[in-house]
Order: structure tokens, then sequence, then C-alpha cells
């Protein structure tokens, strides 16, 4: 089953600006110059490349998109070149392709790049790490930031350790379940609007909008805050989505599984998700089906497939059956044969 969604972001950027002012308080980042081109120039992706080869002369793979590493190896290079030799070295810098130069260590590079950064409007950033972990924090600060995402009309809920996310069209009954499910011991992730996030290859991870978080919307009932309704034990951070369940009314449910023989997925963000189609109809225990279809999922996890154990046991039925009837038939045989060698 495949779906598309009009929210969804597969390449998304982040300005140099806004890399700055929202990097965590692990990787503090200032301006040492050019921070006039910082909203102006965007980060691509959240792969690092370090300047050491383009500034001793060969520049010709300096990505475009990357944050630039100098450390105190570049540095030292630097050092031990001439006032002209580092402008030339600088000069041979490609600084308007380039989004921005992080230097480590909280090194002071040197003046001819500070310079050049402020001219060409680059933004020069120092930050107190040392290369190796700063490559780390970088790296996971934007792949979390430049992660492909999308927004999606759902329920987020942590049940049983797993992420459900459970869609339907408006009034089916989402929000209803879900605090059924919540009231039953389980966890609100989001509500109505569910941002998905693709983190790491084959891995998506939902939260809520910054405005919605710890509230849900019951028709007849408005707004309500789950937190201040249930505790803060009934709220879940960020969660791994597992699981997909779609609620259809019984009307519209087409696709039905009746045996369960075939597990089936959903696209999502290109990453294939379990999926079940539940018929939602009038007395129908919604918290309850949700419930059973997480626990069925749990199941296929550990190798077990109730449908396909039903199928083996059938075979295994009907092979026992034949059998007696053609040992049988062995065993006369074999008598009518034991009794003409007697008999001679």
């Amino acid at each position: 089953m495949q779906t598309t969604s009009q929210n969804a972001v597969e390449n998304p950027t982040i300005t140099v600006g806004a890399f700055v002012a929202g990097a965590p308080p692990s990787l503090p980042l200032s301006f040492l110059a050019g921070a006039r081109g910082a909203e102006s120039r965007v980060l691509r992706t959240p792969r690092i490349q370090k300047l050491g080869l383009a500034l001793a002369g060969f520049p010709h793979y300096v990505h475009e998109g990357r944050v630039q590493i100098v450390g105190q190896s570049e540095l030292q290079f630097l050092g031990q070149l001439s006032p002209a030799e580092r402008r030339e070295a600088v000069a041979k810098l490609e600084l308007e392709k380039i989004s921005c130069v992080l230097v480590t260590k909280g090194l002071t590079p040197p003046a001819e790049l500070v310079e050049a950064a402020e001219r060409a409007s680059l933004p020069l950033i120092q930050t107190p790490l040392v290369s190796s972990v700063a490559i780390v924090a970088v790296t996971e600060y934007l792949e979390e930031a430049l992660a492909p995402r999308e927004l999606r009309h759902g329920v987020l809920l942590d049940l049983y350790g797993l992420g459900v996310l459970i869609e339907g069209k408006s009034g089916v009954g989402k929000s209803e379940c879900a605090l059924d499910l919540i009231m039953r011991g389980h966890q609100l992730v989001a509500d109505d609007l569910v941002e998905v996030r693709r983190t790491r290859p084959g891995q998506l991870t939902g939260s809520p909008p910054d405005l919605l978080r710890e509230h849900m919307e019951i028709r007849g009932l408005g707004i309500v805050n789950v937190r201040e309704l249930f505790g803060a034990s009934a709220i879940s951070g960020p969660k791994q989505i597992d699981l997909d369940i779609m609620l259809q009314r019984w009307e519209e449910a087409t696709e039905v599984e009746r045996l369960g023989l075939d597990a089936r997925t959903v696209q999502i963000l290109g990453v294939a998700v379990p999926h079940f189609v539940l018929p939602v109809s009038p007395g129908r225990n919604l918290a309850t089906l949700v419930e059973t279809a997480v626990r069925v999922h749990l199941m296929r996890l550990r190798g077990y497939n109730a449908a396909q154990g039903l199928v083996a046991r059938h075979r295994e039925i009907l092979g026992e059956r034949k059998t007696p009837r053609g040992a049988a038939d062995a065993g006369v045989a074999q008598a009518g044969d034991d009794g003409d060698g007697d008999g001679r």
C-alpha cells in the first residue's frame, strides 16, 4: 500500500544562522566573522568535511552544503606559511561555494582567513570542542535537523514499548480510541498532527508539533491536557514508529484481512512500516482491537504467525488422515504376499 502526503519534505535544508542558534548546549557555537551571510548560506547534509587538502592547494573536492572543519592540524599548517602564502592559500578557496567554516578547540584562526570570511560574508564559526568530538556532535545534530519529514494526521501512542501510529479519516474515532488506550495505561506521543522524521535509513521517529504537545482534541469535550488529567506517566517523548494502524468505516473497508497469512506494510517516507486495517462500526471496541493488533505484531516479530500455524496444522491433520488408509492397503498387500509364500 502506498501513501503520499502534501506535507512531505524529502530534502530539507537549514540556514547557517538556524544551525548556530539551534545548536544544543553540548555543541557551543559562536560567530568569529561573516555573520552577515548566516541567513543566505544553507546546509544540506549532515556530512562534514575538513579543509586540509583545500588549504594545501587542492580545493577541487570541496562540497557545497557541508560544514567545513578547520582544526589544529590545518591551523598549524597555515601558521608555517608567510602572510602572503596564507593569503594565497585562502584565495584558492571558492568561498562563495562554502556554507560555513567551523574552527575547533577554541583556536584562533589567522587574520587572513578571518578577513577573507568577513569580506565574502562567509560564516566563520568557533567551538571549544576538539575536532573528533565536534564532528560527532555536528553530525548527530544535523542528522536530526535535516531528516526528511512529513506531517501526518493521526495519533501516535506508546503501546507495550512500541510506537503505534493510528490513522484514519476525520471523525472515525482516532482520538477517542487513543483516550481509551491512555486510560488503560498506555502513553500519548502526539494527537491530531504527528511530525514524522526519517532519522536513519529504515527508521522513522514521530513527535508532536510544539503547540500541540501533551494536548488532545475530543469531540464534545474540546481540548484537554493529558498531563493534567492523567499525570506525567500518560505522556511519552518522541517515539520510533513501529506499527501503522488504519481505522476505516465498515462500509469503506474494502481491503480487510480475514486470515492474516501475509503481513502488510505501508510506505512512509520510503520506509516500509507494518500495517493493519481495522474496520470501524458501532459496538466494536477499538481500544481492544488496537491492543490485540499490537500483540499480534509482537508475536510476528518473535516468529509466530497464528494463521500460518493453523494452515500448517490443517495440512498435518490431512496428512494423518491419509496415512492410515495407505498403511492399511500396504498391510493387506504384504499379507497377501506372505500367504502365497506359505502356500508354496
